[in-house]
């Protein structure tokens, strides 16, 4: 008890150290991706990869996202957010959202959270599930509805785009900017 005291203050300084601890593996995950030059790819494969972490790390996990008080966030939260919030500002600079990037930052911050500490509370990976509400949440942002609820033609046309954005250095920077503004604008009208 007294070593608890003298290294953690109290019970409460011992929970935060582990909370920071598990933020410090999220973290050096995540920094370990390399970007794919797409921001909405990497918002993507970003979900997965939170998914992931918290079903192989539930305890660490409940700790970090599921112990909520209102008006108080976790100070090892905030670096994760801000990458978060610099890949949606990326994208907002590319004209690819429908929202300022803290909504969108918010909403798949949520959203996510959300289905993550669902797979772990019913104990059973649910990936048809994270996969739907990550594309839902994806739409939601960008304003370009999922592949599925697509016919044949506009199909194709959505999966050029994503192949297209995934691949800047393709047509170019400028020309892949102009191309998606080009498409926005159609989409649009």
């Amino acid at each position: 008890m007294p070593t608890l005291y003298h290294f953690f203050g109290n019970k409460q300084g011992l929970i935060d150290a582990v909370i920071e601890r598990g933020f410090e593996l999220y973290l050096s995950r995540k920094n370990a991706h390399e970007s794919s030059g797409d921001a909405i790819q990497d918002i993507r494969e970003g979900w997965d990869a939170h998914v992931a972490f918290g079903l192989e790390n539930p305890g660490f996990y409940t700790l970090m996202y599921g112990q909520v008080r209102p008006g108080y966030s976790l100070a090892p939260m905030e670096p994760s957010s801000a990458m978060l919030l610099a890949l949606t500002t990326r994208a907002a600079g590319e004209g690819r959202l429908v929202v300022s990037a803290e909504q969108a930052t918010a909403h798949i911050l949520a959203t996510n959270v959300g289905v993550t500490l669902r797979q772990i509370i019913l104990a059973v990976p649910d990936p048809e599930l994270s996969a739907a509400v990550r594309d839902g949440a994806i739409a939601a942002i960008t304003g370009v509805p999922g592949v599925s609820s697509r016919g044949s033609r506009e199909q194709a046309a959505f999966q050029l785009v994503e192949y297209i954005a995934a691949r800047p250095d393709l047509l170019g920077h400028e020309e892949t900017q102009l191309f998606i503004a080009w498409l926005n604008r159609t989409a649009e009208s």
